[in-house]
């Protein structure tokens, strides 16, 4: 039976109330050409269980897995090696059953996890205070940014170019909305960040500035000198770690003067999983708690003294703050949050920072290697595990071709920034644990062989 809880009166009533004619008027921003105005042609009308379930592994016979061989994807969403113990323990009926609880109290077990999380986040950030999570790292910047905009009373956001593309383009598209200013670019192939530029830029309506740190590129930079250009001009700085192991072998944000500090939490706990679910985290500095955004779980005692854990701020719309809530997000990122917590406490400081080191020092022998192969340059002068490599030709063809070799080399620039023919040539190459001698002496054999 369908759910049908409206009325034609209804919705007569509502779309009078919004100004609007008809449905249809809620869909203007939707191209017309993207729009279905009938059944989809090569779609059959009717088909049975047994061969829909045929016909959908033929399809998910296309696919390559990440584990069928040499891997060098990055770019914002990492392979990394999952213990087999996460998975189990994040399936328990405690934590299911207890996902997104809306007693909270009654749930001390999913509680007591968030703020374990909140406090891991916090430390590896080098931040005072985390939240619960957000969505994912892209909708985690865009709320830092609007945060921003919330404490300083301005509205022009000033990004780096080594931000995330894909970031950019999650800003751009509420600021639309917003009324916030965005100030961007593409980056250019070349060693150097813009962030000394950025700091010359900053003025009284600065709101923040946005870096990625590591960057698209792969590039690390120090981000003090610019920390200090926003704290004499009243405006933010705003972090994002799209690769948090990195986290366990660089300075943290934090401790360089970032305001808030904002990542994807993918790499730990998580699977790549065609994109997503993923986990977004969010830091910022004590005195700020109150307009971070998402809710925050506090540890208290209870009547006979016992510890327990409270959501001690939640402001979203969906409890009382309503439309003076700091953020529309109406849940966190609940059991990717729990994964996230699991594999950090399972590999503890030391092991965090070991597993970093063993991905840095995988990148270098594959930085060296295909440094070997003729015509192909490494941009980078320092990195974490992630660096670009500047090819004789368009990087977006010779994937596919490098593909068709077996070999998963990288994410291209022209992928990236389709509109950008000087970045044509780069190819963005990750490099963690998970990536053997073998696959790197794979890639740069098949690369010089593509390339002579």
């Amino acid at each position: 039976m369908r759910y049908l809880p409206l009325t034609p009166d209804d919705r007569t009533k509502m779309l009078a109330k919004i100004g609007a004619a008809s449905i249809d008027d809620l869909f203007v921003d939707v191209p017309a050409e993207a729009r279905l105005n009938g059944p989809i042609a090569d779609l059959p009308a009717h088909a049975s269980e047994l061969a829909v379930e045929r016909h959908m592994a033929a399809l998910a016979r296309q696919n390559r897995a990440a584990g069928d061989g040499p891997f060098f994807l990055g770019a914002g969403a990492y392979r990394h090696h999952v213990p087999a113990s996460v998975d189990h323990l994040i399936q328990r009926g405690e934590f299911l059953t207890a996902y997104t609880p809306y007693q909270p109290e009654i749930a001390q077990g999913t509680l007591q996890m968030l703020f374990e999380f909140q406090t891991q986040v916090a430390r590896l950030f080098g931040m005072d205070v985390a939240n619960a999570s957000m969505y994912d790292g892209s909708t985690a910047c865009w709320e830092a940014v609007v945060m921003a905009r919330r404490i300083t009373k301005r509205n022009k956001a000033l990004f780096s170019n080594g931000v995330h593309p894909h970031y950019r383009s999650v800003a751009r598209t509420m600021a639309h909305y917003t009324g916030d200013v965005v100030v961007d670019s593409d980056p250019e192939l070349n060693a150097a960040s813009d962030w000394a530029e950025l700091a010359a830029s900053v003025d009284k309506d600065t709101s923040c500035v946005v870096v990625q740190y590591p960057d698209i590129l792969g590039r690390i930079d120090d981000m003090t000198a610019l920390s200090a250009a926003c704290a004499q001009n009243g405006a933010l700085l705003i972090a994002v770690v799209t690769e948090p192991v990195a986290l366990g072998l660089i300075k943290s944000p934090g401790e360089m003067g970032a305001d808030i500090v904002v990542g994807e939490g993918q790499s730990l706990g998580v699977g790549l999983q065609f994109g997503g679910p993923y986990v977004g985290l969010f830091a910022c500095r004590q005195k700020y708690v109150r307009q971070m955004p998402g809710r925050l779980c506090g540890e208290t005692v209870d009547a006979n003294g016992k510890r327990g854990f409270v959501l001690t701020l939640s402001t979203r719309e969906q409890h009382i703050r309503r439309e003076k809530a700091t953020s529309n997000i109406c849940t966190n990122a609940g059991l990717c949050a729990l994964a996230f917590s699991i594999h950090m406490t399972l590999l503890g400081e030391a092991g965090l920072r070991q597993l970093a080191a063993i991905n840095h020092g995988r990148a270098k022998k594959a930085a060296a290697a295909l440094a070997a192969v003729p015509n192909v340059t490494v941009l980078n002068s320092g990195y974490f595990n992630e660096f670009t490599i500047i090819l004789p030709t368009d990087a977006r063809s010779l994937v596919h071709r490098m593909a068709e070799r077996g070999v998963l080399a990288g994410v291209s620039m022209g992928r990236l920034y389709p509109d950008n023919d000087a970045l044509a040539n780069g190819l963005v190459v990750a490099v963690t644990e998970t990536v053997t001698e073998d696959d790197i002496a794979a890639f740069a054999k098949a690369l010089t062989e593509e390339l002579a």
